[in-house]
């Protein structure tokens, strides 16, 4: 176990402005929401950030690289914004499994780009959540789901991303659904499409889900703080005969008052050659 901050190990950060799964309104609140963060503080950024929108095409960064410089990043996000009027989004013709899935290919484009660069990331994500599909699965579906939650599990892990949720709509449409979904699948049968959604995977990685206020900004400072300071803790993970075993993590402190938020699980694969 270690200590850390940003001046012993390196940290990005990356703001997703999601257009696909918001209202019209909520896009350009959105949009004035991060441009406040961006220029807070003179513009001076805690980590290298980028900024990235989500629309019903695909993921774009809105400049070439990272920077700490604010108010560039802040002119970039206008000028996007400027020159897409309402990011000709045409998702209202999709169903909610249509934009869940391809919510959920945006998150592994950002995880395959962060997998190769050092250190540790944050990925937040303002958006009121990706559709929470209901729909009883057939077996084979849940088995596709399963693999397709353990392999995003694992991309998320590689790349050192934690992922936060951040709604934009504030005290007004305060939605917990998410919650009974939190709990980590150790099988195929245990597995609904809610599983896969933003705010469950956000706990999950150890970041956090926050509604109930639309102040974005601060949400986005206070998600940001939470890289200030951290401990790195690892361990010899036991091998294991089977195949995508669920590991449950939790970490107990002696302060009864205090409580340690990390990842909350992980996928242990069979180091056993397969028949």
């Amino acid at each position: 176990m270690r200590a850390l901050d940003a001046k012993v190990a390196p940290i990005e950060t990356i703001v997703v402005l999601d257009a696909l799964n918001t209202s019209t309104d909520e896009v350009e609140f959105e949009h004035q929401e991060i441009g406040k963060f961006l220029r807070a503080n003179g513009g001076s950024l805690a980590h290298p950030t980028l900024i990235a929108i989500l629309n019903d095409t695909d993921i774009r960064r809105v400049q070439d690289d990272f920077s700490t410089d604010g108010n560039a990043l802040g002119v970039s996000l206008d000028k996007y914004i400027a020159e897409s009027p309402l990011l000709r989004r045409r998702f209202t013709t999709w169903g909610k499994s249509e934009a869940l899935i391809h919510s959920l290919k945006a998150l592994r484009q950002l995880a395959v780009f962060e997998l190769s660069r050092p250190g540790r990331k944050i990925i937040l994500w303002v958006s009121r959540g990706w559709p929470i599909v209901e729909t009883q699965l057939a077996w084979k579906e849940q088995q596709q789901v399963f693999a397709d939650i353990v392999s995003l599990s694992d991309q998320l892990l590689d790349a050192h991303i934690t992922l936060y949720s951040i709604d934009p709509r504030g005290s007004c449409c305060i939605d917990d659904s998410y919650g009974k979904y939190v709990k980590g699948i150790s099988k195929p049968d245990q597995v609904y499409l809610g599983n896969l959604g933003l705010q469950v995977i956000a706990v999950q990685t150890g970041g956090l889900a926050l509604n109930g206020s639309n102040d974005v900004a601060m949400l986005l400072q206070r998600c940001v703080a939470d890289t200030g300071a951290y401990y790195q803790i690892s361990f010899d993970a036991a091998a294991t005969p089977k195949r995508d075993e669920y590991h449950h993590l939790e970490i107990k402190l002696q302060n009864s008052r205090l409580t340690a938020r990390t990842r909350q699980g992980y996928y242990a694969h069979s180091n056993l050659p397969e028949n």
